[in-house]
């Protein structure tokens, strides 16, 4: 399955839906994506994972990198719908740790509030 990522605004958060696989050469389209949310002022960001099928190092990386690239900016990156095996991988790897994860987009959006 192709990789896919589209931006929606729920009560001023924006939320990515991301599908498919995020891997070497989608990663970077997910951190392009971040970059320009960022620059257009969007600093509310939850990351929807619900319809990822794949997800490697490198999406892992870019992830990060949007973390990082929107925590700079002055705000915040949030996770949505995690699978039991990238909760294992970023359990793994301790990256568990910055990452505040949700698993029902409503709480998601009002814990930036």
């Amino acid at each position: 399955m192709t990789f896919g990522a589209t931006a929606r605004v729920v009560g001023g958060v924006t939320v990515v839906d991301i599908s498919g696989s995020v891997s070497l050469i989608e990663a970077s389209a997910l951190s392009d994506l971040v970059q320009e949310l960022v620059e257009k002022g969007r600093k509310k960001i939850i990351l929807n994972l619900r319809d990822v099928h794949y997800l490697d190092s490198s999406g892992i990386g870019q992830i990060v990198s949007g973390y990082a690239t929107v925590k700079k900016n002055g705000g915040q990156l949030k996770i949505l719908h995690l699978s039991k095996k990238v909760q294992d991988l970023l359990s793994v790897t301790s990256l568990y740790k910055i990452f505040e994860e949700f698993s029902d987009e409503e709480l998601a959006v009002q814990s930036f509030r």
